[in-house]
């Protein structure tokens, strides 16, 4: 009996996440504007989505500014991670702390606070300094993704290699790197999901002339929510599925 209502409230939960998503998709196959009327299969949306400059170039913005955000705060992420296992434990608890704070703030108050210091700056708001925002908040998820792999691994390995005659670049690329390699992994996806769907920091840290998709959207919904846009959700929930799939599959086979 337990069991039962285990699995009917897994399957609740699934319902309402997922079948908003997968009548998103069906509309996006909608040949009319209503959503309300089935009027018939038709790519319509998916071609004017192609052909929407406006949206094109959103997308170009939100990936490309998802893909460096990703592979900087990796980077910076893996390496803070590293700095933060080797310290003491009294340093090692302050910067945890510090690491943590971003996470439970609101994300309004990071964004305000990131524009009023490119304000204070005389930053001009746009491309960049929403790649930096980005890169800021993405930072401390890479680190708390890779520092659970770090407590795993033997603090005698590095030590050990450097004892064999490693350099301490080659012990970190070829032991440190390795051991902690799925928690980079997820850092990374990590970081590349949470600057996709980013909208709050990415509308204090922008300028009306560079939107990403969910400013673009924001804007958009006042006036209504276009078709073309479900076309877009659709495949971007595609595309993300297909991606997390890869990568549990990889993660699982490394385990074999």
């Amino acid at each position: 009996m337990i069991k039962f209502l285990k699995r009917c409230y897994l399957g609740i939960i699934l319902v309402f996440l997922y079948v908003p998503i997968g009548v998103l998709i069906v509309q996006s196959f909608n040949a009319g504007k209503s959503r309300a009327k089935w009027e018939g299969f038709s790519f319509r949306w998916y071609v004017e989505l192609f052909q929407d400059t406006r949206i094109m170039n959103a997308l170009y913005v939100t990936l490309s500014i998802a893909v460096l955000a990703m592979i900087v705060a990796t980077v910076l992420g893996t390496l803070a991670a590293i700095g933060i296992y080797s310290m003491k434990k009294r340093p090692q608890a302050v910067m945890m702390t510090l690491t943590n704070l971003p996470n439970t703030m609101p994300d309004i108050v990071t964004g305000i606070s990131l524009m009023l210091l490119f304000l204070f700056t005389k930053v001009e708001r746009g491309y960049v300094t929403m790649l930096l925002a980005h890169i800021t908040f993405d930072v401390p998820y890479v680190i708390l993704s890779v520092l659970p792999k770090l407590k795993q691994m033997n603090k005698h390995t590095y030590e050990a290699a450097l004892d064999l005659g490693a350099t301490p670049t080659y012990a970190l690329t070829h032991v440190i790197i390795p051991e902690c390699k799925q928690g980079i992994i997820t850092g990374a996806m990590l970081a590349f999901t949470l600057s996709l769907d980013d909208f709050t920091i990415s509308y204090f840290t922008t300028s009306p002339l560079v939107q990403n998709l969910s400013t673009l959207i924001y804007s958009a919904a006042r006036k209504g929510i276009e078709p073309s846009l479900n076309a877009l959700s659709a495949l971007m929930f595609v595309s993300l599925l297909v991606l997390l799939l890869i990568v549990n599959r990889r993660t699982a086979e490394s385990k074999e």
